[in-house]
């Protein structure tokens, strides 16, 4: 039986849709692969210029492959989250020398390939080569909570049920299927949002299980932390400094970016740690690919 939910969001999406390249006919599976790990936490609008500079540098997986590390990182610039950069760079390598340079269109040796979970995985199956996944970000497990749930926002946890009930909806055809997630997607990036959903404009509303209720607010949750004098912002100067140099730098070169030492040297370990810094051989730090030969 087709679902009643189907039609509408076909025909919304049709209407309605974004222009991203990663969603063209033609768009490559490297394409909508670069996408994906960009777009994890960071918003549309910075990524769209990244991801033509991205593809524009590198078109291909060999293409970055060739390249270091430290050119990753640096082309990454201040998107955010840097170990993406250095996992993607690990991913391309990989798909040539296990893969031929074709992004592979299997789950499972998505799955393999270094940042690379479950989500990541189905969406570039689903949108690149058209297989049947169901596509769980953000956007989509919000809709359907409130859809067919009645709920205002998804669980923290995403469950064992939710993954069935997203797979229940899938239609049959695996091109259609990939079309209905990536316009549920759609959807709650544009109007069924977190915080001010436009239920006047959604193609489902005379179908939501949560306007039924009356649209329950969802539990108070506490604020996320801030972001000024964090680890995290205090590792974004220190990276900047081994970004902007070129090469090695003496760890007193760092000393200028932030001002508290032990947070500084926490920062550096955290770096090291996850393979965005190198200590050489001599005491200095550069970015993987930068150590002297």
């Amino acid at each position: 039986m087709t679902s009643p939910y189907l039609a509408p969001v076909q025909g919304w999406y049709a209407e309605n849709a974004r222009d991203l390249p990663w969603r063209h006919p033609g768009a490559s599976a490297w394409s909508v692969l670069v996408s994906e790990i960009m777009l994890q936490q960071t918003p549309v609008s910075r990524v769209l210029p990244a991801h033509a500079a991205w593809l524009a540098r590198w078109p291909s997986p060999a293409s970055l492959a060739a390249a270091t590390p430290a050119d990753a990182v640096r082309q990454w610039d201040r998107l955010g989250y840097p170990r993406r950069a250095v996992r993607l760079h690990a991913s391309a390598q990989l798909i040539v020398s296990r893969h031929g340079g074709q992004v592979p269109a299997c789950v499972q040796q998505l799955r393999a390939l270094p940042g690379i979970g479950s989500y990541t995985a189905a969406a570039v199956a689903s949108f690149a080569y058209g297989q049947r996944h169901a596509v769980l970000d953000t956007n989509v497990r919000r809709v359907l909570a409130r859809l067919i749930t009645g709920e205002s926002q998804p669980r923290p946890n995403q469950s064992v049920a939710e993954l069935g009930l997203a797979e229940s909806l899938l239609p049959a055809d695996g091109r259609t299927a990939a079309r209905w997630s990536v316009g549920v997607m759609e959807l709650g990036a544009l109007v069924c949002t977190a915080a001010r959903p436009r239920c006047a404009d959604c193609p489902l509303a005379h179908l939501c299980a949560w306007r039924e209720r009356g649209c329950p607010p969802a539990p108070v949750s506490r604020a996320a932390p801030g972001y000024a004098g964090t680890d995290r912002q205090c590792r974004g100067r220190l990276l900047a400094v081994l970004r902007d140099a070129g090469g090695p730098v003496r760890p007193v070169a760092l000393e200028a970016a932030w001002g508290d030492s032990g947070q500084r040297a926490r920062s550096l370990a955290a770096l090291i740690a996850d393979g965005l810094v190198t200590r050489c051989a001599d005491g200095s730090l550069a970015l993987p690919g930068d150590e002297p030969s």
